[in-house]
């Protein structure tokens, strides 16, 4: 009987997984060099500070060396969980962040839509560059301008709805607690919507326009071709950029609450950051302060993997 020819196989697939990624890195070497520096910055500027961590388990004094403090363990974990202003603070934190994530994802994905389909050049540009300015200018200024529009003295909202006879004196918007969340999730819009909305754009602007003129052919309208031909362009971007941000649901920064926030709604203005700062910092208590950061951290990163667990059961994707 005659033998079976042998099929020869590739080299390649004899090769083990190291040869592969070490062939892999010759090729690309030239990427690898040049994200050399950025990998520097995130290990000197994110990895390095993490030693500080070991003050949240310290009663630290900065008159002592950082190994001559007093260990504590859990104490200050202790305190922070057991008091009344922390769950109240992290309410208005987990409150204003849900609003912002829902508010900082629609707007901009809707203007992006719209924009999309404007023809003319000249007037998208404009309208677009138009809407991100805001993205450059300083809480501070965005803060003041905010706070003279909702001002019972000559605020331009007011006026209106007082000229329009819905109200028949000013309303104190900046006095009202229950209504803080909603001016600072608005201002934030405002502020973020043509600049969130720009990465959205550049996402759109790689759907294959053949899909388009396919559609056109079948009979689809424009509301048509958004629905089934954009959005599911744009979906990966979007669930990347929505994953990465539920991580940073309790770590919102604190500008725009110190800068809105005033005695008369503190109950409402005040977030973990605020609390961190007030409560860590000004009182030198620099061991609460890290024990809070510590809370901070732990939680985004559990975030952030739960999300994308769901988003890989759901989809059968990953997107970490």
């Amino acid at each position: 009987m005659k033998s079976l020819p042998t099929v020869e196989r590739p080299l390649n697939v004899n090769k083990s997984k190291a040869n592969r990624f070490w062939d892999r890195m010759k090729q690309q070497k030239y990427l690898y060099f040049m994200s050399i520096p950025f990998v520097i910055w995130v290990f000197v500027f994110s990895y390095v500070p993490l030693w500080g961590w070991l003050m949240a388990f310290q009663n630290y004094k900065p008159a002592k060396g950082f190994f001559e403090q007093k260990w504590v363990g859990f104490d200050n974990f202790i305190q922070l969980f057991g008091d009344e202003r922390f769950y109240l603070v992290l309410r208005n934190t987990l409150g204003m962040s849900i609003m912002g994530l829902i508010v900082s994802f629609t707007v901009p994905v809707i203007f992006a839509l719209l924009l999309n389909e404007i023809r003319g050049q000249f007037f998208k540009r404009s309208i677009q560059t138009i809407s991100y300015l805001p993205h450059f200018v300083s809480w501070v200024v965005v803060a003041g301008l905010v706070s003279k529009m909702l001002s019972t003295d000559g605020g331009g909202i007011n006026d209106l709805l007082m000229w329009l006879n819905i109200t028949d004196e000013p309303i104190q918007f900046m006095a009202k607690g229950s209504w803080f969340w909603g001016i600072v999730t608005m201002s934030d819009m405002w502020k973020e919507t043509g600049w969130n909305s720009i990465i959205f754009l550049a996402a759109m602007a790689g759907i294959d326009p053949e899909q388009y003129e396919a559609a056109t052919v079948d009979g689809a309208g424009r509301f048509r071709k958004m629905w089934n031909i954009t959005l599911p362009g744009i979906r990966t971007t979007f669930m990347v950029l929505f994953i990465l941000s539920i991580g940073h649901l309790i770590s919102i920064g604190f500008e725009k609450q110190f800068l809105l926030g005033n005695p008369l709604v503190v109950d409402y203005s005040e977030v973990l950051d605020l609390y961190a700062l007030k409560y860590g910092i000004q009182m030198s208590r620099f061991s609460y302060g890290t024990a809070i950061g510590i809370f901070n951290s732990v939680v985004s990163i559990i975030l952030v993997f739960s999300a994308n667990a769901i988003y890989k059961r759901i989809t059968k994707e990953s997107v970490i």
